[in-house]
């Protein structure tokens, strides 16, 4: 099937795609925020420049598109139709990507937080947010924990 773009319009509208500032990672930060917690930003430092690292609890969120990294069984996961094989290899690389910056992390102390964009879509924002404070909160109590012993 060819493009219905051609090759001008196609790279445009490619190069208009964030990978920083989302609208759902500016969600999950400003939600983050509201509610005490303080991060920093695309730490350059850690395996895969998280989106969002919580140093006080060595946290890192991952908030990722459905479609760049393939979320299974997701609506809004479809692969294109033109140069199919292609963006399986691109998307299936990231997904490998996705597994060796999480081990890495994880390997070095990091919890790992990923939540995709269809979780904090309209029916499910609220409980996907809520589900990121009980994790800390429940991070921020083991630490707490080991701190008295």
């Amino acid at each position: 099937m060819a493009d219905v773009h051609d090759k001008e319009t196609r790279s445009y509208n490619m190069s208009r795609i964030k990978g920083k500032d989302t609208k759902p990672e500016l969600l999950v930060r400003k939600f983050l925020f509201a509610n005490g917690f303080r991060y920093k930003l695309h730490d350059k430092n850690l395996p895969g420049k998280p989106d969002i690292v919580l140093p006080k609890y060595k946290t890192v969120i991952f908030v990722q598109g459905c479609f760049w990294h393939g979320h299974d069984n997701c609506k809004y996961a479809s692969v294109p139709k033109t140069r199919t094989e292609w963006w399986l290899n691109k998307i299936n690389g990231n997904k490998q990507k996705d597994i060796i910056n999480i081990r890495k992390l994880s390997l070095a102390g990091w919890k790992v937080i990923c939540i995709f964009e269809c979780s904090l879509k309209k029916n499910n924002k609220d409980k996907s947010l809520t589900n990121i404070i009980n994790r800390l909160n429940k991070i921020s109590n083991v630490k707490r924990n080991k701190k008295l012993k």
